[in-house]
């Protein structure tokens, strides 16, 4: 049997999540256009008769402002660490010498690495032939896939190297697993995912969400969830006037809920103040950001 962990990386912005929830065939990973939406590393399963790939979303590579950052590129840097194969994404939009220094870490890397250019239906063949050229200068060790992964072009080929590259190993999850995250965790990512949707500036940056009370039931699921920012004015934003704006998050939010989890879903939200949680340890480590 094929298994083995298969990692991607890459700058914020380039389409990792897209990628991985297209792989994995569930919406595993929020995705919006702003950058750093991904601030966890998350596993995604795929399981064939002879194979298991365990594929992870990491945080877009960045230079951290606070400890929070700090926190996602050390999720970035395990995810380096504990590769079978790196799938690096980059895509036909982004300067090729972004975070260099980065790069060279990649290259120095004894694992295989399969860099997946992105996004190539908003480019023309000819400037994606000069592309792959200066990739190639770049990463002179890596296998080079164009690839659409909204479209779904190449897709196939690009699993297919990878299961060429897996080496032989166990089952590292059961079969009827797709992640190893629990439900909580998408609740909260759903929730947050719609506030970097409807907010702007630094309001989806200061924000966090944790679920205080998750109660599954037959034919409903009722969650308790609270919004958690940096200082009372964004308290006041995220609310809006008369509740508007965190009644439409909440709409947004509990219909996404119902599809994943399909069923009826309760959902109650609550804005509390918690300063500089940014930069607290105690309060990255209850969020899940500092792991022991």
């Amino acid at each position: 049997m094929k298994s083995g962990f298969v990692n991607i990386i890459g700058n914020p912005n380039v389409g990792k999540s897209t990628l991985m929830n297209t792989l994995v065939g569930e919406r595993l990973s929020i995705i919006t256009a702003k950058a750093q939406t991904t601030r966890h590393r998350i596993l995604g399963i795929i399981n064939g008769d002879d194979y298991q790939i365990v594929v992870s979303d990491t945080p877009g590579v960045l230079k951290p402002n606070y400890k929070l950052q700090e926190s996602m590129m050390k999720f970035v840097y395990s995810a380096v660490g504990d590769a079978d194969v790196i799938l690096y994404v980059t895509d036909v939009i982004e300067k090729v010498d972004k975070h260099v220094e980065f790069l060279d870490k990649i290259n120095h890397l004894d694992i295989p690495v399969i860099l997946v250019i992105n996004k190539i239906d908003l480019t023309i063949p000819e400037k994606l032939d000069d592309l792959v050229d200066e990739w190639k200068k770049l990463l002179p060790r890596a296998l080079i896939y164009p690839a659409s992964a909204l479209e779904k072009f190449n897709l196939g080929n690009i699993l297919t190297k990878i299961l060429d590259l897996l080496p032989e190993g166990p089952e590292y999850y059961s079969k009827d697993m797709l992640t190893d995250r629990n439900l909580r965790f998408f609740a909260s990512e759903i929730i947050r995912e719609k506030i970097f949707l409807n907010y702007q500036k630094e309001i989806p940056y200061s924000v966090e969400v944790a679920i205080e009370a998750y109660k599954e039931g037959d034919d409903m699921d009722r969650i308790e969830a609270v919004i958690y920012v940096t200082r009372d004015s964004q308290k006041g934003i995220i609310i809006g006037a008369q509740g508007k704006s965190l009644k439409k998050v909440g709409t947004q939010a509990r219909h996404d809920l119902e599809a994943f989890l399909q069923k009826k879903v309760y959902l109650g939200l609550h804005v509390k103040v918690k300063p500089d949680w940014r930069n607290d340890q105690e309060q990255l480590k209850n969020f899940g950001y500092i792991l022991d």
